[in-house]
C-alpha cells in the first residue's frame, strides 16, 4: 500500500451550487481550489478517495527547476516561490526546504547537455552551477565513486508530499472552501452547450467551471465526455529508508538512482532512468501521438501487461451518471512496488555510498504518473467543452510544478489574468498541426 498521508477532516455537506468544482484531491487540484477560494469564489472539491491518496503523496517530494523544459520555467520560478511561502500559505509545516537539487554526470555529452540547459535557464536567475572536483564531492559526501560534472541548482529544494496537498486542502477550508472526499464526480452535465454541473455519487452539484484535475484518472473522464485528451500511464517504484548518518544532503539524479533525503532523515530512493509502461487500450489509442517519446525511451521503457491491464481493457469509457462508475470501483490507484527495480535501485545507492550497506528499508510503494507526448503538462481551457479546464499530465514533475499549476488552472478557469503564458500547455497542440517537440534530454 501507499505511504501514510496526513488526514484532513472533510467537509460532509455537499451543496446544491458553487462556482468552481474542482474534480481531484492531489497537489494541482487543492491549489485550486485555495486559489480560488483565496479570491472569495464559491468551491468544490470532489476527490474519489481521501486527499493526496495518489501520485500527490508517492512521489520523490523534490520541487526542481532542474532540468526543466523551457516551457515550464516561468511557471516552476513562482512554484519555487509559492513552496518558500507554503508554511505561510497554509499554516502548516509541509518540510520544504531548499536544500538543492543536482544532476550528476558521467560524460562529456552530459557535461553539454548541462552547459546548454544552464545557458537556458540564466535569464531566470536561478543560481544554476556546473560543478567539478572538490565542489562536486562536497555535495555527495562519502561517495567511493568521482565523477566528471554536476549541474547543481541550489535554489531548488524538496517537500514532503504526504504533508503538502492535506496543509492546502485545510488552508483551503478556512478560506470557506468545500473539500469533499469519498466523493467521485461521474460526469459533467452540459447546458447551452457548456458546463453547467458536476455529477457525483452525492448527487449533482450546480457550476459555472470545473477543473479536472484527475491525474492518471483524467484522460479516461474525458473520454467519457467525447474529448480526446492524449496521455497515458507510467508506473514508478519508491522505497524509503530509516534514517542514515552522514548521508548526502541535495536531491540528486543519476542514471542509476536518485534519491532524496527526508525530514526524517531517511531517504527516498528509486531508480534512475527505467520505468514500466501498462500496455492498455490507449496505448494503441494514443500510438501516433506518443511515437516520439517510445522512439527515443525504448531503452528505458519497459511495457508490461499486468493488472492495470487488465482493468482498462475490460473496463467501460462510457457510463450512466445515475449509477457507480470506474471512479467508485477503483477509488485509489495502489500498484504494487516493482521489487526488483526498487532493489537494483538500493544496490546503486550501496555502491556509490558504503554507508547504505546496512540501511533499512522502511516501506515500498509504486505510483502510477500521468504522462503526455511531449512530457510538458496540459494546463488548458477545453475548446469544445466551455468551462472545463483541464490540468494534468505533469509527466512526472507535478509535486513541484504543482502549485502554479494549480494557480494558473483556477485563473484559466475564472477568466483571470493568467500567471504564465498558457499557449504552450493546450490541449490542441496535438491537434491543430503544431510538431511534437520533446522536452529536454536532461
Amino acid at each position: 500500500m501507499g505511504p501514510y498521508v496526513d488526514s484532513i477532516i472533510p467537509n460532509e455537506v455537499m451543496p446544491a451550487a458553487t462556482g468552481v468544482v474542482v474534480i481531484g484531491g492531489g497537489i494541482v487540484g487543492t491549489f485550486a481550489a485555495l486559489t480560488l477560494a483565496d479570491r472569495g469564489i464559491s468551491v468544490v472539491l470532489c476527490e474519489k478517495g481521501y486527499i493526496a491518496c495518489e501520485q500527490s503523496s508517492r512521489n520523490w517530494g523534490w520541487c526542481r527547476q532542474a532540468g526543466r523544459d523551457e516551457r515550464e520555467m516561468p511557471l516552476i520560478v513562482q512554484s519555487l516561490q509559492l513552496w518558500r511561502e507554503m508554511g505561510r500559505l497554509t499554516e502548516s509545516d509541509v518540510g520544504f526546504r531548499e536544500c538543492g537539487v543536482m544532476y550528476v554526470g558521467e560524460s562529456e555529452l552530459d557535461e553539454a547537455r548541462f552547459a546548454a540547459w544552464a545557458t537556458m535557464a540564466q535569464p531566470y536567475d536561478i543560481g544554476t552551477r556546473i560543478v567539478r572536483g572538490s565542489d562536486l564531492a562536497a555535495l555527495m559526501p562519502g561517495a567511493n565513486r568521482a565523477f566528471p560534472c554536476g549541474m547543481f541548482v541550489p535554489t531548488d529544494g524538496c517537500a514532503e508530499p504526504q504533508r503538502a496537498a492535506p496543509a492546502i486542502a485545510r488552508a483551503a477550508q478556512r478560506k470557506g472552501a468545500i473539500v469533499l472526499a469519498h466523493c467521485a464526480a461521474r460526469g459533467i452535465e452540459r447546458s447551452g452547450g457548456r458546463t453547467s454541473a458536476v455529477i457525483t455519487e452525492r448527487g449533482r452539484v450546480a457550476c459555472d467551471a470545473v477543473v479536472l484535475a484527475g491525474g492518471a484518472w483524467s484522460s479516461l473522464f474525458c473520454a467519457s465526455l467525447g474529448i480526446r485528451l492524449p496521455q497515458l500511464k507510467v508506473l514508478s517504484s519508491v522505497l524509503r529508508t530509516a534514517p542514515i548518518k552522514g548521508g548526502p544532503d541535495p536531491c540528486t539524479y543519476l542514471d542509476a538512482v536518485g534519491y532524496r533525503k527526508r525530514r526524517d532523515g531517511g531517504y527516498t530512493i528509486a531508480r534512475g532512468t527505467v520505468y514500466v509502461a501498462p500496455f492498455v487500450p490507449d496505448s494503441l489509442r494514443y500510438l501516433r501521438e506518443f511515437l516520439p517519446t517510445i522512439r527515443k525511451e525504448r531503452g528505458a521503457m519497459r511495457v508490461r501487461f499486468n493488472a492495470q491491464s487488465l482493468r482498462e481493457f475490460s473496463g467501460p469509457r462510457t457510463w450512466p451518471l445515475d449509477r457507480p462508475g470506474p471512479f467508485e470501483a477503483t477509488r485509489v490507484l495502489d500498484p504494487a512496488p516493482n521489487r526488483t527495480l526498487n532493489r537494483e535501485a538500493l544496490e546503486a545507492m550501496i555502491e556509490l555510498y558504503p554507508q547504505f550497506r546496512d540501511a533499512h528499508v522502511v516501506q515500498q510503494w509504486a505510483g502510477y504518473i500521468d504522462v503526455t507526448p511531449d512530457v510538458v503538462p496540459y494546463i488548458s481551457p477545453v475548446e469544445t467543452l466551455p468551462g472545463l479546464t483541464v490540468a494534468t499530465g505533469f509527466s512526472g514533475h507535478g509535486f513541484g510544478i504543482g502549485p502554479a499549476a494549480g494557480r494558473l488552472a483556477a485563473q484559466l478557469a475564472i477568466g483571470d489574468i493568467p500567471c504564465a503564458d498558457p499557449t504552450p500547455f493546450r490541449i490542441s497542440r496535438f491537434s491543430d498541426g503544431s510538431p511534437i517537440v520533446m522536452g529536454p534530454e536532461i
